[in-house]
């Protein structure tokens, strides 16, 4: 194991306040908490913390990383940093249930004014968007908390249905798509009961399901939207990973040209 794991650990170890964390405020010989402290707070051995730190004993396991992540208060970020140190992964996601975002998030969305935006979640739950998201693909406002769902929408919402150009070859990316990041979502409970709630509630779902093909990321694909009002609109998706949170999304969609943009703009000014 390299020792750039046990340098990091050093580093982050000395910055601790050990009178905040409940130890006595002796004099030390240096800043932050001592090894066995840190063992202690994570419930492993100091001797097994020490080898950590002098790049010793092995590749530590997941659980041990995640015991010393919380023992040393680490954000997400160190935390994923430390797996890639000592594992050379990335944790697994953690899906968390989100009922809203923070205001710098929804300034990111209301930013760009004329591509429609929006964050989705593990489960492809939408829980922020901009407004031209809601003018072009569908008033999420007006809908129900737990209607807000890329598939159910796609699946189950006739209004939303009708504004889909190419409906099957969409489903079909969409269902694909969600079935790639199904595995790595770390929501299988919820997961498991979407699929079988759309299962039943559409036979076309079951049918696209049921063939088990998955497919990465958007790529060079063009997407075109039958708005009621605008007519044609060429959007180009991109999908974004969120700087500490693994389980939420940023989708833009672009539009395709000058003419897409135009139209996007005269809908906002309705």
């Amino acid at each position: 194991m390299s020792n750039a794991l046990g340098l990091y650990l050093r580093d982050r170890r000395a910055r601790l306040d050990p009178v905040a964390l409940g130890f006595p405020a002796t004099r030390r010989r240096t800043p932050g908490l001592r090894r066995e402290e840190v063992a202690a707070r994570a419930h492993v051995s100091a001797t097994w913390y020490t080898w950590l730190e002098q790049g010793r004993g092995g590749a530590p396991s997941a659980d041990v990383l995640d015991r010393i992540a919380r023992a040393m208060l680490l954000t997400e970020v160190e935390r994923e940093h430390i797996y890639l140190l000592g594992l050379g992964r990335a944790p697994e996601v953690t899906f968390r249930s989100v009922e809203g975002i923070t205001p710098r998030l929804q300034r990111v969305l209301d930013a760009l004014e004329s591509s429609p935006a929006m964050l989705r979640n593990a489960v492809w739950d939408v829980v922020a968007w901009n407004r031209a998201a809601a003018v072009v693909l569908g008033e999420y406002g007006a809908m129900a908390v737990a209607d807000r769902n890329i598939l159910r929408l796609l699946f189950c919402n006739p209004a939303i249905r009708a504004r889909q150009v190419n409906w099957e070859h969409d489903a079909r990316f969409v269902v694909a798509s969600f079935r790639a990041e199904a595995v790595r979502a770390g929501a299988s409970a919820q997961v498991a009961a979407l699929v079988l709630e759309l299962t039943q509630m559409s036979a076309e779902f079951a049918r696209i399901w049921a063939e088990n093909d998955v497919r990465g990321s958007y790529g060079e694909i063009t997407k075109q939207v039958r708005h009621p009002v605008a007519g044609l609109i060429g959007l180009e998706p991109s999908s974004f990973a969120v700087e500490g949170r693994p389980d939420l999304a940023l989708v833009i969609y672009n539009p395709s040209g000058d003419a897409d943009r135009d139209k996007v703009r005269g809908l906002l000014e309705l």
